[in-house]
């Protein structure tokens, strides 16, 4: 693969292995094991695993490979592990860098999954956890101390649409030692240049924008080799959170048409925002990529002015509005996914995020009100069309 290829010919290229057959698609590996020669090379494949070498599908597995090697290339990182989800990843960038005693600086605003893993796996294991704003870079400074080991946050926070500085977040960090870990899925590898900007490591669902089509689940986590080799690869072994060699294969035929997909997505998701922006029906229209966003100079500078797939419509009426606005979409389908060809709404206080308490929801701007819409592949003016018609019914 040539390095000077541009980032849509080494997503359709990338990483791939053929075996003795030549065939066109990558295979798909399904086997959890592999046969050794002799007693002496099983031996020697468990002292030192060479480059195109495999043990176990837990340790690895050449569709896996084809797979981490094809989104690193995307990412501009030396390495990648894959995981069973989402989920997984954050847990596994976590949990692998973190023991008792240790302190971590997290945004406040995050999914409720990644909160229960700091509030109750990670706190309740020793682990010291102070949260903060994370659009404030003084909370950051005031926030991190000589013995903070990692700064966690969402690139892009889910479902209010808040950006995060990373290259000063990374600066505050490095400053102190910590490492920066971030949950990129909302910027998408196609925008962000985290890596670039001072990301440690880099995680994303890979169910969402990567896959782009809701068919499997899985993950990455993405670094330096010393990170994903030397510290989440072997507590990601021995815990058992590796993707499957079929889901795998599902993410590299998601890789090919990511770029087409992700740039498509944001366009019509900024016609939509543009075309809502004041509607009557609403309290606020968010979206990154409008000039009235709070972000929207650092989306300009960190996004390349790209304000991704996903907008938040907080309507008048409360819960009962959304409901009904929900309930009128003829298009999209109420759903907890997002990053998909189909667009997708959720109303994320009683769902994604209904584990938190209250305060917690209003500390966060997630009203009653607020709908989370991602933006599918449909065109965008049916979409505007259908979208204005459900407003007008959610105010009746």
């Amino acid at each position: 693969m040539s390095e000077n290829w541009n980032d849509r010919t080494k997503l359709v290229h990338g990483g791939t292995r053929r075996s003795q057959y030549n065939e066109v698609s990558e295979a798909i590996f399904m086997t959890q094991g592999f046969v050794y020669e002799t007693a002496e090379q099983a031996e020697g494949r468990f002292i030192e695993v060479g480059p195109d070498e495999f043990i176990y599908g837990r340790y690895g597995n050449p569709t896996v490979a084809m797979f981490e090697e094809r989104i690193a290339v995307l990412e501009g990182a030396e390495d990648a592990f894959a995981t069973a989800s989402g989920m997984a990843a954050v847990n596994g960038a976590l949990c692998s860098l973190l023991t008792a005693g240790d302190h971590v600086v997290s945004a406040k605003a995050l999914f409720g999954s990644c909160l229960y893993i700091l509030e109750n796996i990670l706190a309740k294991s020793g682990v010291d956890v102070t949260f903060v704003d994370g659009t404030d870079l003084e909370a950051w400074r005031a926030a991190v101390r000589p013995d903070t080991k990692a700064v966690f946050f969402e690139s892009m926070s889910n479902p209010t649409l808040e950006v995060i500085d990373v290259e000063a977040v990374s600066e505050i960090a490095h400053a102190v030692g910590a490492t920066v870990v971030i949950d990129n899925v909302f910027s998408t590898p196609v925008f962000s240049d985290a890596i670039k900007q001072g990301a440690d490591l880099v995680i994303y669902s890979a169910t969402k924008h990567i896959d782009g089509q809701g068919r499997a689940l899985g993950g990455v986590i993405l670094g330096t080799k010393e990170l994903i080799r030397g510290t989440v690869e072997p507590y990601m072994k021995h815990t058992g959170g590796c993707i499957s060699p079929f889901n795998a294969w599902v993410m590299l035929k998601g890789l090919e048409t990511i770029t087409l997909r992700v740039n498509a997505q944001s366009e019509s998701a900024l016609q939509i925002a543009t075309a809502l922006d004041g509607h009557a029906a609403l309290e606020r229209t968010i979206y990154p990529g409008l000039s009235t966003h709070a972000q929207n100079e650092l989306v300009q500078r960190q996004l390349g002015g790209k304000g991704g797939t996903v907008l938040s419509l907080d309507l008048k009426g409360g819960k009962e509005a959304a409901f009904k606005f929900l309930n009128a979409l003829s298009i999209p389908v109420i759903s907890n996914n997002l990053g998909d060809a189909k667009s997708i709404v959720t109303h994320p206080a009683t769902t994604t995020h209904q584990r938190l308490s209250d305060v917690q929801k209003v500390d966060l701007g997630i009203t009653p009100g607020l709908v989370r819409f991602s933006v599918g592949l449909e065109d965008a003016a049916d979409l505007i069309a259908d979208i204005q018609n459900a407003l007008e019914i959610s105010q009746s």
